[in-house]
């Protein structure tokens, strides 16, 4: 795997994934809505951490300035 996650992008992921599950626990991580959300958020941090998006790669996009 090749890095294609930059910095700003991997910040901006990691505050979407930590409400993504707060909001998930707020509604309640039983309903539809918040197993969603807290897929949505593990995903998130997930990509953010190993810095790598399979769906930038899929369009041949990078967020990450080295090469």
């Amino acid at each position: 795997m090749t890095v294609n996650v930059g910095s700003t992008d991997r910040i901006i992921r990691l505050v979407a994934a930590v409400i993504a599950v707060v909001v998930a626990f707020a509604i309640g991580i039983s309903s539809v809505g918040g197993i969603i959300l807290l897929i949505l958020g593990v995903v998130l941090a997930a990509t953010a951490l190993v810095k790598f998006c399979p769906i930038y790669r899929l369009f041949g996009m990078s967020t990450c300035p080295t090469k």
